[in-house]
């Protein structure tokens, strides 16, 4: 029963992850080339396309992840503390999203070209820097969770022989 459900949660994870670090590796990286408007209506396009979907999967996936934690046999090892150290860290991802990203794509979702902030460039950056922060995160945690189930594996591989 473990085997199925770390696979679960790994590609959830993997899911996840793959948001984020395409985001930052194709727009968050060359964000400042972009113009206001082009930038506003990448903004628009990637919220559209990722909010109703993320809404699912990233919940989805940090249950998965505590299912994984909570069904592993061997508790008091470094792969374990590994998985426990991939939820907390995919756990600040969502908090990052919640808390800063999501209100600022709300205020991007309603911005148009006549409309921008005085501030755009200090928001940019913040949504920069966090985009950043989220990124690495989550890539933080997908290693460390696999670390996990590589480490629960080995396990069940040296027990069975």
């Amino acid at each position: 029963m473990r085997k199925p459900v770390y696979l679960v949660s790994v590609f959830f994870l993997m899911l996840i992850t793959g948001v984020f670090w395409g985001t930052w590796f194709t727009l968050t990286r060359s964000i400042e080339s972009f113009s206001p408007d082009e930038f506003t209506h990448i903004g628009k396009v990637i919220i559209a396309n990722v909010a109703l979907p993320m809404r699912f999967i990233m919940p989805t996936g940090i249950l998965l992840i505590i299912w994984s934690l909570w069904i592993c046999k061997q508790k008091k090892t470094t792969a374990f503390y590994l998985g426990v150290l991939s939820l907390i860290l995919i756990i600040a991802t969502l908090l990052i999203t919640i808390l800063v990203l999501v209100p600022i794509d709300n205020d991007i979702k309603e911005w148009t070209s006549t409309t921008l902030p005085f501030d755009f460039e200090k928001i940019r950056n913040k949504w920069k820097t966090y985009h950043a922060i989220r990124t690495f995160l989550s890539l933080t945690s997908f290693v460390c969770f696999t670390v996990f189930i590589l480490g629960e594996q080995n396990k069940q591989s040296a027990s069975s022989v």
